[in-house]
C-alpha cells in the first residue's frame, strides 16, 4: 500500500532547472523587445490626451454657443464652461447643470489657453505642449482645436 503511494508521488514531477531558464530567456528577450517601444510613447500618449481634452472643452464650448448665441469672451475664459460668467457677453441661457464639472489641466499640468476674438464663430483653444511655451517641434509643439 504504502509503495503504490510512493509510485503515484515519484511520477508527479514539477519543473526542471532547463524548463525554468527557457521561460526566463523567453521572458527576457520579450521584455527587451516590448519595454523600449513602451518607454517611447508616453510622450504620444500625452498628445494624444491633450487633443481629447481639447475636443471635450471644445463641444461644451459649441453646447455653451448653442445656448447662448455666443463663446464666452476671453476674459471670461473657460472658467465660464463651469460657472455662470458676469461681463459681456452676458450668458441669459446658462445651463445651471454647467457644461463641464471641472476644467481640465493639460497632461504636462499646465493650464489650456482660451482665446476668443469676440466673432459669433470663431475661437483658440490650445496647450503649448511640453514644454509649456509656444512653439516647438514634436511634443513640444503647440496642440490647438484647428489640429482636430
Amino acid at each position: 500500500m504504502f509503495k503504490n503511494k510512493r509510485t503515484k508521488l515519484s511520477r508527479q514531477r514539477g519543473f526542471s532547472l532547463i524548463e525554468i531558464m527557457v521561460v526566463v530567456v523567453i521572458l527576457g528577450v520579450l521584455a527587451a523587445l516590448v519595454v523600449p517601444n513602451i518607454l517611447q510613447r508616453p510622450d504620444e500618449a500625452r498628445v494624444t490626451a491633450a487633443k481629447a481634452d481639447i475636443r471635450s472643452i471644445s463641444n461644451a464650448l459649441e453646447m455653451y454657443r448653442l445656448d447662448n448665441y455666443n463663446y464666452p469672451s476671453t476674459d471670461q475664459g473657460l472658467e465660464a464652461l463651469v460657472n455662470q460668467p458676469s461681463g459681456f457677453p452676458e450668458a441669459r441661457n446658462w445651463n445651471h447643470d454647467g457644461y463641464l464639472n471641472s476644467i481640465p489641466r493639460d497632461p504636462w499640468g499646465n493650464d489650456y489657453q482660451y482665446i476668443s476674438p469676440g466673432n459669433h464663430g470663431s475661437y483658440d483653444l490650445y496647450s503649448f505642449g511640453a514644454d509649456g511655451r509656444e512653439g516647438g517641434d514634436g511634443v513640444n509643439a503647440v496642440i490647438g482645436n484647428w489640429d482636430l
